[in-house]
């Protein structure tokens, strides 16, 4: 005979080692990560990422269509993603009341709108602000509410995990993304060209749309999230990360010098030259690495010390930026070198920053945690667009690389004297224990 003492036993065994997500997946451990719904999830970004990248790469090729010089492409990106950074707040707080998946699907409905509303653009005045705007508010939308949904999806000891592996599928999209908007723009560029490039991207779009609704909603608490600026900043206040905010801010100074200037050092500098695209082969090699790496190492970060990886990350980033100054075009090839150093320290830092990030906010609110590590990375990107695009333009690309390297270097140092007191603090409880 089986004790009724027995059986509750059993049972609560049983809760504690699966969870139920019925009708979309059977009982599954608690530490499962990998099924229905993260896949789908990933894929997703993967189609995003492609699109995103196609357009973005080649969008200071669009203001040079119209006259623009790189300040200009500087200029516009940079006062774009101010639209993003004053948004970002209410972004995360909409996620905690209304749900990742809802937002994320909003966040492609806005992209959208704002790689049509391009074919409508004839020169430099005020509509190609607000057309990159669009862009940059959706992606904002997207990258945020994602991170939040793989969060709330992850078991809380695999979330740096999660975090990498999104990032890994959304580098599959840095691969070929770039490489499809070369497919469509011929060394010409006309408009028309241009004009397939943005209503093709959209096209495209619907696929990782689909793979979203396909996916369940995440266990977010929807509905109990605020809407007021003064709860985001109590909130940021309440669970302040410290130090890796500046890390963050460092991080999107960096990434604007391939996602922003990349296509325009390549045409300045006449890297361009025959055979295969510069541009792709520094992307192929940039998210060919980075992917390489978030798949191989993506467990790393929390067994190795998410702090240490974010340093190593940094150095790499540094390197990158410096060995810029071997390429020109007797020597274009060489674009390997800084591709490959700077895809490792993307690939390093980027989801172990955002981990260490949301750890410091609790589930209920980690919409909140995501928008904030989104405001730190667009104050880095969003000044360093527009003060880079000035310093290539007055003083050449070759300081840009040199500063940049500087206040990665900067950076990086503060932080790892800031983390001393959490080293000697772990290496005496590890003393202790041992």
């Amino acid at each position: 005979m089986i004790s009724r003492g027995w059986l509750a036993n059993h049972v609560v065994r049983l809760q504690q080692s699966a969870v139920c997500r019925l009708p979309w997946d059977v009982c599954v451990s608690a530490d499962r990560l990998y099924d229905r719904n993260f896949s789908f999830a990933c894929l997703s970004q993967v189609g995003f990422s492609l699109v995103n990248m196609a357009i973005l790469t080649h969008y200071p090729r669009w203001i040079a269509f119209h006259g623009g010089k790189v300040d200009a492409a500087g200029w516009i990106t940079g006062t774009a993603g101010i639209a993003g950074l004053l948004l970002r707040p209410w972004i995360g707080q909409w996620v905690d009341r209304f749900g990742a998946r809802m937002i994320w699907l909003t966040g492609y409905a806005i992209f959208a709108i704002g790689s049509l509303a391009n074919l409508w653009i004839h020169d430099l005045g005020p509509g190609i602000y607000l057309c990159r705007a669009l862009l940059v508010v959706g992606s904002a939308v997207i990258f945020s509410s994602s991170l939040t949904y793989v969060t709330h999806l992850a078991p809380s000891t695999r979330k740096a995990e999660a975090i990498g592996t999104l990032g890994a599928a959304a580098f599959l999209g840095i691969v070929f993304g770039p490489m499809l908007g070369e497919l469509v723009l011929s060394a010409d560029r006309t408009r028309a060209e241009f004009e397939t490039l943005f209503v093709g991207g959209v096209a495209v779009l619907l696929v990782p749309v689909l793979l979203l609704m396909l996916v369940r909603p995440a266990a977010s608490e929807p509905g109990k999230g605020s809407v007021r600026l003064i709860e985001f900043l109590k909130t940021s206040r309440r669970h302040w990360p410290g130090m890796v905010v500046l890390m963050q801010m460092t991080f999107g100074l960096c990434v604007t010098v391939p996602f922003v200037f990349l296509t325009k050092f390549v045409d300045d500098t006449r890297l361009a030259g025959t055979g295969f695209s510069k541009v792709s082969l520094f992307f192929i090699c940039y998210a060919g690495l980075g992917f390489t790496l978030r798949v191989v190492f993506r467990r790393t970060p929390d067994r190795l010390g998410r702090r240490k990886v974010l340093l190593l990350g940094a150095v790499f980033m540094s390197l990158g930026m410096l060995s810029f100054l071997l390429v020109d075009p007797e020597h274009a090839i060489l674009i390997v070198v800084p591709a490959l150093l700077c895809g490792a320290g993307h690939s390093l830092m980027y989801h172990t920053c955002t981990s260490l990030f949301l750890d410091t906010f609790p589930s209920n609110v980690r919409g909140a945690g995501s928008g904030l590590s989104m405001v730190a990375l667009d104050l880095g990107s969003i000044g360093g667009a527009q003060l880079l695009g000035e310093v290539a333009h007055r003083m050449g690309y070759g300081v840009l690389f040199v500063i940049v390297a500087g206040i990665t270097l900067t950076s990086a140092s503060v932080y790892a004297i800031s983390s001393l007191p959490v080293w000697r603090e772990r290496r005496e409880r590890r003393r202790a224990a041992s």
